[in-house]
């Protein structure tokens, strides 16, 4: 898919792009495989704001997308490629032999008309969904599931892929898009490719009103506001931010502080992180 300039008639259109849907053949979702999205605008059933800088947007639906691809050994036909106004990458619109439908996320290369299956006896090509123990050492992968039948958690984005570098015992290696180094339960499911729509990263929003359609509301620097509203507020002119490190508006550590816990479970999995450090 590619990218498509405007015309300057506006200086925010100047520089402003997007996609150019080449690859999209069909406009309306499909009608079965859409729900209601409800908006919460960052706020809990309280009606607190939990997450900030959320609010308002375009309506839209949201597209049932099958991450577990458990319907095994039937061939299904790819019916159109379609947008997804949830998530970077675009969806494919499947029909198995017996009629079901399906979406599924759209890998690169994968075509209208072009066949697909799932399980243990599929084929290890561009849009097959099956174990890690059936795939080719070297493959790239995505929808990566994390434990068996669990459904895809890893790997969903536009244009990301990760790569399978060993197989050993009860777990495969996986090398992440991060360049993490980790260890999956070799009978998890991955799709074969990687994920379509990967000139996704270049568009350039152009214009503020653009992003609120997404949803996102204005986000303020803390070292613009008053010391009363933020711990970087205050100060004549530009002033440094007076702490030893930057922090939240409520004074926690920001940018940098590890959250991951020490005793995680899934620690002795991971054996590189994406900082190239091993994980202790």
């Amino acid at each position: 898919m590619g990218i498509k300039k405007y015309n300057p008639y506006t200086p925010s259109r100047r520089q402003m792009s997007g996609s150019d849907f080449a690859e999209i053949t069909k406009a309306a979702p499909e009608k079965a495989l859409t729900t209601s999205l409800k908006k919460n605008s960052g706020r809990n059933n309280q009606g607190k704001i939990t997450v900030r800088h959320q609010g308002g947007g375009s309506r839209r639906k949201y597209r049932i997308i099958d991450f577990k691809r458990q319907k095994d050994d039937i061939a299904a036909t790819v019916l159109s490629i379609e947008y997804d106004p949830n998530r970077t990458a675009n969806i494919a619109l499947i029909c198995y032999a017996d009629g079901e439908k399906s979406y599924i996320l759209a890998p690169e290369g994968l075509k209208v008309g072009q066949t697909v299956m799932n399980g243990e006896n599929a084929e290890a090509r561009v849009g097959n969904c099956l174990p890690l123990a059936n795939i080719p050492v070297g493959s790239q992968i995505h929808n990566i599931e994390l434990y068996p039948g669990a459904g895809a958690q890893m790997v969903r984005s536009a244009g990301v892929a990760a790569q399978l570098m060993a197989k050993e015992g009860k777990y495969a290696t996986l090398r992440l898009p991060s360049g993490e180094m980790r260890q999956v339960p070799i009978m998890c499911r991955a799709t074969i490719g990687i994920v379509g729509n990967g000139e996704h990263n270049l568009i350039n929003i152009g214009k503020a009103g653009r992003k609120r359609h997404m949803g996102i509301r204005p986000t303020v620097r803390g070292s613009v506001m008053n010391p009363n509203d933020h711990p970087h507020g205050g100060g004549e002119g530009r002033a440094p931010i007076g702490r030893p490190g930057p922090s939240t508006p409520w004074g926690k550590p920001a940018l940098g502080l590890k959250t991951r816990k020490k005793n995680k479970s899934s620690n002795k999995l991971i054996i590189r992180r994406k900082n190239g450090r091993a994980l202790k």
